[in-house]
């Protein structure tokens, strides 16, 4: 299988599903490439070679995790998708075993994982704004990791709001799908300590 085929296999398991159970809204539905497919792929060349066990949270329809477990398909990477809501979790596991992916889906909510369990990357894609994001995720990355967080226009209000709370390394990619939206990759991340 080519990483366009599993994309397809993908798209098409997606659209069968979002007619029973809202994955993607239905406005964005006929937009289903550019605006989740390859929107999600654009965090791939942000994936470094260390980057084997991959955190992605609230992954709703599978974004952006299920597009770079396909297109990571030669590599040793391992995804774990956290997805609380119990037909959003049954489609992501649907998917990772048609596709054969190295997925493991957690139908829980993030704050209930095993905190001693960290990974190199972080994604999550349209889940919260930045402060509470990086209070969700700060438990779970390894201390060299980074976090990949595609984010709207509004990213650098996001971000001023979080750097109130938190130190960290930033660096902005900009988007190749939406030219008002950014990826914020994000590593060193620690909380200030009350003064």
């Amino acid at each position: 299988m080519s990483v366009q085929s599993d994309l397809e296999a993908f798209a098409a398991l997606l659209r069968k599903w979002n007619a029973v159970q809202n994955l993607v809204s239905r406005e964005t539905l006929d937009e289903l490439w550019p605006r989740h497919i390859e929107d999600s792929l654009q965090l791939l060349p942000l994936l470094r070679d260390g980057d084997l066990d991959i955190l992605d949270v609230g992954s709703g329809g599978g974004f952006p995790a299920i597009p770079l477990a396909i297109a990571s398909r030669e590599t040793q990477r391992r995804f774990t998708l956290v997805e609380p809501v119990g037909k959003k979790a049954a489609f992501l596991r649907t998917v990772a075993r048609e596709l054969a992916l190295p997925i493991t889906v957690k139908a829980v909510r993030v704050e209930t994982l095993d905190s001693r369990e960290t990974y190199d990357a972080i994604t999550s894609r349209a889940l919260a704004a930045l402060p509470e994001l990086l209070r969700i995720c700060a438990s779970y990355l390894a201390p060299q990791g980074h976090l990949l967080l595609p984010k709207g226009m509004n990213y650098r209000r996001e971000l001023d709001a979080a750097a109130q709370l938190y130190d960290f390394d930033v660096v902005v990619h900009p988007s190749l799908t939406d030219p008002g939206a950014a990826i914020l990759e994000i590593g060193k991340l620690r909380a200030k300590s009350a003064s």
